[in-house]
């Protein structure tokens, strides 16, 4: 099996639209752009559903940064920063008790 290498967006989109003019021959284009067959089947498939935002690489990006590409991912991403925000708020409670505790307690020593 081949190995790919890395390619950058504008590539990807490059390559898909050869592809798909080609009549979808993942195996001629892997060789001509020196990718692998399954990069290329990949690719296209994503274009195909989600046009060239599908081609970005979004490793490693935080949900609440990234901007949706499906009402799906919309959802998703709004639902992260709900629960960040939930996160929050409870730490702020946990600390106010904490706080609250601490302050009763020395009142009662002196």
């Amino acid at each position: 099996m081949k190995q790919g290498r890395d390619t950058t967006q504008k590539e990807r989109v490059r390559i898909v639209k050869d592809c798909l003019a080609s009549g979808k021959n993942y195996g001629e284009m892997a060789l001509k752009y020196k990718v692998s067959y399954q990069q290329v089947r990949t690719w296209t498939l994503r274009f195909e559903e989600m046009g060239e935002a599908g081609l970005e690489d979004r490793r490693g990006k935080r949900k609440k940064d990234q901007v949706p590409r499906t009402e799906l991912e919309k959802a998703q991403i709004e639902i992260e920063q709900l629960k960040h925000k939930l996160y929050l708020a409870e730490m702020e409670r946990d600390l106010l008790k904490k706080l609250d505790e601490i302050e009763r307690r020395d009142a009662f020593r002196k």
